[in-house]
């Protein structure tokens, strides 16, 4: 059960520096082909949203059909044990929401990347006119 969240938790992690060598300053024939590299990678890379979103459908399904202790029969260590699984839930949520912001930031800063450049080569072909 626990593989699924370390997965995630690495790809979220591999999102998080992709993004910030996206962002970090660079000479243009570099940033140029680290671009096409991860514009490459995105397409395959996709299977993090369905995936994130199928966590967070069954985050919500355990959420609805989850025993609440909240009578005075509980014992402390059974309202422990789920406020410890409501914690570990919530960060989960926000793994599953940080997989997917991260994934469409790489799509958008890629894009407008690639539109620069399409624009450049516009503005390079009137200067020669």
């Amino acid at each position: 059960m626990a593989l699924q969240w370390m997965i995630l938790t690495y790809v979220v992690a591999a999102e998080a520096a992709i993004a910030l060598l996206l962002t970090l300053p660079a000479p243009k024939l570099l940033k140029t082909r680290f671009v096409s590299l991860i514009s490459l990678i995105l397409q395959p890379a996709l299977f993090v949203v369905p995936f994130a979103g199928f966590q967070l459908l069954d985050i919500y399904w355990k959420m609805e059909h989850r025993l609440t202790c909240t009578s005075d029969i509980c014992t402390a260590a059974e309202r422990d044990r789920s406020e410890k699984s409501l914690y570990k839930a919530q960060r989960n949520v926000i793994l599953c929401s940080a997989a997917c912001l991260l994934y469409w930031c790489i799509y958008r800063i890629c894009k407008y990347y690639k539109d620069i450049e399409s624009l450049e080569e516009v503005e390079k072909r009137f200067k020669e006119e």
